[in-house]
């Protein structure tokens, strides 16, 4: 087993095909598609179904690329650590948020100190932030709540309670509280599975004895938050994310449901030497005051 033939296996598997691995590793295809095959052919396994100019992974190919991200992702960190001044300066940052709101202070902060860094933001909730980064496809992710997974480096960012919110003109724009009770009665505006806002207060409700059904469900906070300014119906985002919005009113909901969130900062504990990760860090425990 040659490391040619694993990084060639890689890039196959992560871009997808034989052609656009060819191009990253500015090599040929024949090269890439080569060095694939006799890799497969010295360990008598089937990497990838090849069908119709379509190439997906078998088994062993997902199992053997669990293992070449960690290698790839290792071989990076050494490579940042023996450059450290120029990761510092020109490395590229990869962050995951359930929320931009989380993030936007650390930002400019970091981008201040270290501006030719560049950084890329992707959104999704708390299972796509995990997922992300236990595929090494981002190196922080930032979540409304602390995970409780041992995998994770930690940095609370601080923490506030789940509210309700509706458009100014819903009947109930008014009330200011609402209990648990209260919620079973009106059409409610749901994230998708795998938030942990959502999980969170159906947890209280099923603690409560109530059952709480969406009347919608949508998929990412933004489509929520329209959902409720058209008077649809009422959404719950933690208070710390719910920003400003003329158009949406929020309520608070019963401080007896123990709804609260934590922002947390998190990276794989494996990852957390890594130069920009450890900057980023610093930034977020200063500007917490830690």
């Amino acid at each position: 087993m040659r490391h040619v033939q694993l990084r060639a296996f890689h890039h196959v598997a992560i871009s997808g095909g034989f052609s656009r691995a060819a191009e990253q590793l500015l090599l040929t295809q024949p090269a890439i598609s080569d060095q694939v095959r006799k890799l497969e052919e010295e360990y008598d396994v089937l990497l990838f179904n090849r069908q119709r100019k379509q190439v997906t992974l078998t088994e062993a190919g997902e199992g053997l690329l669990q293992i070449t991200r960690r290698l790839f992702d290792s071989e990076q960190q050494a490579l940042d650590y023996l450059l450290e001044n120029r990761a510092l300066q020109a490395g590229h940052l990869r962050i995951v948020a359930d929320s931009a709101h989380h993030l936007l202070h650390i930002l400019a902060t970091f981008r201040e100190r270290y501006p030719r860094v560049t950084v890329s933001v992707r959104s999704g909730n708390t299972e796509t932030v995990v997922g992300l980064l236990f595929r090494y496809e981002a190196d922080l992710g930032i979540l409304g709540e602390r995970p409780e997974l041992a995998h994770f480096d930690c940095e609370v960012l601080g923490t506030s309670p789940i509210i309700a919110f509706v458009a100014r003109g819903h009947p109930l724009a008014g009330a200011g509280r609402l209990a648990l009770t209260d919620l079973p009665a009106h059409p409610l505006v749901l994230r998708e599975r795998g938030s942990k806002t959502r999980a969170k207060l159906e947890q209280a409700a099923r603690a409560a004895g109530i059952d709480l059904t969406p009347a919608i469900e949508a998929e990412g906070r933004e489509a929520v938050r329209e959902i409720v300014a058209s008077g649809a119906g009422i959404g719950f985002v933690s208070q710390a994310e719910f920003g400003k919005d003329r158009r949406l009113v929020p309520i608070r909901l019963d401080p007896d449901a123990g709804l609260m969130m934590d922002e947390a900062l998190i990276a794989l504990r494996e990852r957390h030497g890594a130069k920009l990760v450890q900057a980023f860090f610093a930034v977020a425990r200063q500007l917490r005051g830690g």
